[in-house]
Parts: C-alpha cells; structure tokens; sequence
C-alpha cells in the first residue's frame, strides 16, 4: 500500500528570504552493539533534553541498526557540533558522527514550527 501523500495534496513552504540552516547528523557505530546498548539509556536521555528544548527534531537508528540519524536546529555548525560532543555515545566512544549543514529552502506544511 502506497502511504504517500498525492502530489496534489502537498502544501509546502518556500523560504525567499534566508533560509535557515539545519544539520543532519548521522552515526556509525565503532563497538560491539552489547557495548553500544550500555550508553543507550544515557544516549535516549540525552534526545530527550534536545527534544525538551525544541533542538531536535527527528531521530531513530538506522535500518539495519548500525548507527542512526538526528535532524536537529543550531544557529550555526559549531553550536551543533558542541550540541553533539555531549551525546554519551560520543563521550564514550561508541559512535562517531558524520555532520551535513544544509539550507532547509521548503519544506511541508507544519514543518516550519521545526525551523529557527
């Protein structure tokens, strides 16, 4: 079953004047995963702060689990990449993560409430 939304139902929104900067962070894991699932606890706990302070924005493991995603909003790359540096995974060693700055141009409709 196809969940996708008809081309002719989506609303979208372009950003004309400066678009906001977002960051896509994406993690391998560098341990056994026994080791990995010790900080998991720590790690959700962590989200759960950046969630609470509107920061991130999405987050799950990847398919098949070998790292995971967080989408997160930092008003610039350094703050983002301090933001990340306190990811227990990342104080630990388990995981390392791959950073993508990018230019959020449109998005769907009640996504802006995600975008500084």
């Amino acid at each position: 079953m196809d969940k996708r939304i008809p081309e002719n139902r989506l609303t979208f929104t372009i950003f004309v004047i400066k678009p906001p900067t977002m960051f896509a962070f994406f993690s391998v894991y560098l341990k056994p995963m026994e080791e990995v699932d010790c900080h998991l606890e720590a790690h959700r706990l962590f989200l759960k702060s950046l969630y609470e302070k509107g920061i991130t924005i999405c987050s799950g493991p990847q398919i098949p689990r070998t790292g995971g995603f967080i989408l997160l909003n930092a008003s610039g790359k350094d703050e983002a990449l301090e933001i990340m540096a306190n990811d227990p995974y990342v104080i630990h060693e388990v995981a390392r993560y791959t950073v993508i700055e990018f230019e959020c141009r449109s998005c769907a409709e009640g996504f802006r409430q995600f975008v500084m």
